[in-house]
């Protein structure tokens, strides 16, 4: 198989990478079991960058096998939990070694600009080293004393995990599964996006650089038809999916068949409240990246403003002006904010929910189309829509784009009834200087993640949401319960044997 160490220069006149011939299963480099592709298609010109192949059903098996091969096998039962720490951390220096490079390949595969490639692989490092600190320092076995018995409480890895990872942060979503796979003693098979295939075979390589053992980590990428085989398979013991409600819906109907684990990081409409005694300039440096950036491709953006009925317009004027004054471009131009859409049907996606919330009353304040100057590739303006209410579609749908709604309230208690009025629960953030506002806020709304006079992603803490954004976390030691099963062993007391 080719290799990506040192590729050519990357622009937006030559985003070729090169192709793909085979998939990571068994620690080896196996030959596709059927001969369809993948083709990779870039959103900074539309240009195909790369061709991979396609898996079957049989592939997957393979990859299954592959994993419960290892999970059984002595030589990874074997490992301590500071062993594989210790693998983790050699995973996070490959990946870090590579993080140029990979941002590159992100650039060109997403349209991330060089800047968020390389935070977003930075936050992967974070996670596989936190996670290899939560292996060093967790208990997995704890001895307790009940009524006179001597009891042992057993953490156990709960299997096979069959990972699901989206095409806007593949080796993040990635980190978040590996990390407390590996750290607990499970094994994975990874199903990459086929939006987003090369970052995932970079990972490959790093896993096999890393020393993981063979069959550890398989990583194939593929679309939804292999990946309802890899939920369905008998052989996986744990579903963890991260990318949109309406696929994690099936998900979970799918594993309720056979009551298979699951852990669900979904959707979001995420709303910040913006209090009347805060001057909206302190508010754009954090609430700019939090909703746009990645052009809006985050499940977690902030993409409704909840803002006091008194400074309504001075705010959206404010907020209207910042947008539009973000680059966006070629996301190899370091001046450049703001990249492509990563692919047509986003874009068309995005363009039908401008046309639903003018249909709907809404006013577009800047953007709502695409620019004239970026005649190829999928670019979209930022777009902010004002005069809007909780009840419309682009208030309520997750849009998936450079899209914010302003939405206006009357007291703080409005506020909280407007954020918490959504099928949603996944972040949030308040911005105020009443420490009584915020903690209200802070109590009161009901999401996974709230900010205080700040906002974005933590990754290190639990990352999960309330009601239709998921079940489970992500991310710091709670991160680490969903790959866990409990056993409970009583040992006979003197005498019960006489």
């Amino acid at each position: 198989m080719a290799s990506l160490t040192s590729p050519p220069p990357l622009t937006m006149r030559s985003t070729h990478v090169h192709d793909y011939d085979r998939f990571y299963i068994g620690g080896t480099w196996t030959t596709p079991r059927g001969g369809d592709k993948i083709e990779v298609v870039s959103p900074i010109d539309g240009s195909v960058v790369a061709v991979v192949p396609e898996p079957t059903d049989l592939d997957i098996d393979d990859a299954v096998l592959a994993a419960r091969k290892a999970l059984n096998g002595s030589e990874w039962r074997s490992t301590t939990a500071p062993e594989r720490a210790s693998l983790l951390d050699s995973l996070a220096d490959e990946i870090e070694k590579r993080i140029p490079e990979i941002a590159e390949i992100f650039a060109v595969e997403i349209g991330a600009p060089l800047a968020v490639g390389t935070q977003f692989h930075q936050m992967s490092v974070s996670i596989l080293r936190q996670f290899a600190e939560i292996a060093r320092t967790t208990e997995f076995t704890v001895d307790r004393v009940d009524g006179g018995n001597r009891v042992r409480i057993v953490k156990e890895p709960v299997g096979v995990v069959g990972a699901i990872i989206p095409w806007n942060g593949p080796i993040a979503a990635a980190a978040f599964k590996i990390g407390p796979a590996v750290a607990s003693g499970c094994t994975v098979v990874l199903k990459a996006a086929p939006e987003g295939p090369l970052t995932a075979y970079v990972l490959a390589e790093c896993v096999e650089a890393a020393g993981i053992p063979a069959g550890v980590i398989n990583i194939v990428p593929g679309g939804r038809e292999v990946g309802e085989h890899l939920v369905t398979h008998p052989g996986v013991d744990k579903i963890a999916f991260t990318g949109s409600t309406a696929a994690g819906r099936r998900i979970m109907s799918l594993c309720g068949d056979r009551i298979a684990r699951l852990s669900l990081e979904l959707g979001g409409k995420s709303a910040a409240i913006v209090a009347p005694d805060i001057e909206f300039a302190e508010v754009l440096p954090h609430l700019i990246p939090a909703s746009v950036g990645h052009t809006g491709q985050v499940c977690a953006a902030i993409t409704r403003v909840l803002l006091p009925r008194s400074r309504y317009t001075e705010y959206t004027e404010i907020l209207a002006a910042a947008m539009s004054s973000l680059p966006l471009g070629d996301p190899f131009d370091a001046a450049v904010a703001l990249g492509p859409i990563a692919m047509q049907r986003q874009l068309e996606r995005v363009e039908d929910y401008v046309r639903i919330g003018l249909a709907e009353g809404a006013h577009i304040a800047t953007g709502g189309s695409r620019p004239d100057e970026l005649t190829s590739g999928f670019y979209f303006s930022p777009t902010l829509f004002v005069d809007v209410t909780n009840e419309m579609r682009i208030a309520r749908e997750e849009i998936f784009g450079p899209v914010v709604v302003a939405i206006a309230y009357d007291d703080i208690d409005d506020a909280i009834r407007i954020a918490n009025d959504s099928p949603y629960g996944l972040s949030g953030a308040v911005f105020t200087h009443d420490d009584s506002v915020a903690e209200k806020v802070v109590r009161e709304v009901r999401t996974g993640q709230i900010f205080v006079n700040t906002a974005g992603l933590c990754v290190t803490q639990p990352f999960g949401g309330f009601k239709q954004s998921g079940l489970g976390r992500e991310g710091g030691p709670e991160g680490l319960d969903g790959y866990l099963e409990t056993k409970m062993v009583q040992f006979a007391t003197a005498g019960d044997n006489a």
